[in-house]
């Protein structure tokens, strides 16, 4: 999905060692604020940091420090989000053009109009006639190259404004075409119902929200995503490479950046020319998710 690119006005002299900066990065993004809200987050604190007062990252003047995010997860969706910081926001179509994973828990039986938790339910259905392996079976008709109808409540625009905002706004929104989508595995990792978690991996523009729903009235039933987790973006993953808020600081950044093609970020000198640009760790950088159950519950 389209990403989101903002400027910050900040003091030259206090801001060179973030200004020389430009590469992309993986930040951990929890449940609640929109994507837009947690990219301001991480600008405050780390103008904060360089020692700028009072800064607002929600300026839209002339700016000098830019910074972007790329692939948008709705507010009640977590995981990994990726962040271009300088000449890093160029990067973030082509970076991001790969595949993404997703960790998605659905549940049967209730349809709501946003087609996951935060909307109201609108229909309910029987589902108890619906087995594993039938769901299963069912699976593989959204395997492999298909078409997909984005959801009403999206970032998707219309005259310029979201659909989402439209909605909320009391306007009639017709629903966008059908638009060609590839998911290339989906998997069922638990079933209990009415709770199920998928797995999925899928290209750019696949809308979980979609999947859950048209898989729900496949099944002659109906439902909805409850709990969605991004575990991949890119080449970035929830495991190795999402910094959590505590560690949103210019050293992690640096640590874990991944510079622009023909330059390497070094705490003393800037950017210099690298032979290497593999995506490196913030040592001892905590991240959300283990293999111990923080998945145990599965939007975009």
């Amino acid at each position: 999905m389209a990403g989101t690119v903002t400027y910050v006005a900040v003091p030259k002299h206090s801001l060179s060692k973030l200004q020389s900066l430009n590469g992309l990065f993986a930040i951990y993004k929890k449940e609640g604020p929109t994507s837009a809200d947690v990219l301001n987050s991480l600008k405050e604190a780390l103008l904060k940091e360089a020692g700028v007062k009072d800064p607002n990252p929600r300026k839209r003047k002339k700016q000098a420090l830019k910074m972007g995010h790329g692939g948008t997860l709705d507010s009640a969706a977590s995981g990994v989000l990726v962040v271009g910081i300088g000449n890093g926001t160029k990067m973030l179509s082509t970076m991001l053009a790969g595949s993404k994973k997703y960790m998605a828990v659905g549940e049967l039986g209730k349809a709501t109009d946003t087609l996951d938790a935060t909307g109201n339910v609108v229909h309910e259905k029987l589902y108890d006639h619906i087995t594993r392996e039938a769901f299963e079976e069912k699976l593989k008709q959204f395997t492999g190259d298909i078409m997909q109808v984005p959801p009403l409540y999206s970032a998707l625009k219309k005259d310029g404004k979201r659909l989402s905002v439209l909605l909320k706004q009391g306007h009639e929104v017709e629903a966008k075409p059908a638009r060609p989508v590839t998911v290339y595995n989906l998997s069922l990792q638990d079933f209990t119902p009415p709770l199920f978690t998928l797995d999925v991996e899928c290209g750019g523009g696949f809308y979980i929200r979609s999947l859950v729903d048209d898989l729900g009235k496949a099944l002659s039933s109906c439902a909805h995503v409850r709990k969605l987790i991004r575990t991949k973006q890119g080449q970035f993953t929830l495991d190795d490479h999402t910094l959590q808020e505590e560690h949103w600081t210019l050293q992690h950044i640096v640590q874990s950046m991944q510079p622009c093609p023909g330059t390497e970020v070094t705490k003393e000198d800037g950017p210099k020319p690298s032979p290497n640009l593999g995506v490196k760790r913030a040592p001892n950088a905590q991240v959300k998710g283990d293999k111990n159950g923080k998945y145990e519950k599965g939007e975009l």
